[in-house]
């Protein structure tokens, strides 16, 4: 199991920034798989070789919602987030996988 306090730690700067389209306003999801990619190769210490958010996800803080993360070797596991405020920053609470 990895370090649960250690990824919090290098993952939890994720600034997911909102767009506004039919009145609502969702995550912008390329900018949060992106950041969450980076984040999470650096704090696991090996390659997230991809990292897929729902596209539809309405910013409300308090929120959570998962995105799916591929390691090396066909491994993946899912990573949850919460929304921490109107302005859609989002913190990963959780990574979860086959290997807990």
């Amino acid at each position: 199991m990895r370090s649960f306090y250690a990824l919090l730690g290098a993952a939890a700067i994720v600034a997911a920034l909102a767009l506004t389209g039919c009145g609502e306003t969702v995550i912008d999801t390329t900018k949060t798989e992106e950041a969450l990619q980076a984040n999470l190769s650096k704090s696991l210490g090996e390659k997230v070789s991809a990292v897929e958010c729902p596209s539809d996800q309405k910013v409300e803080a308090g929120a959570t919602f998962t995105c799916k993360v591929k390691l090396p070797k066909g491994k993946e596991e899912t990573a949850t987030l919460k929304i921490l405020n109107k302005d859609a920053d989002v913190s990963v609470i959780k990574l979860s996988g086959s290997n807990e």
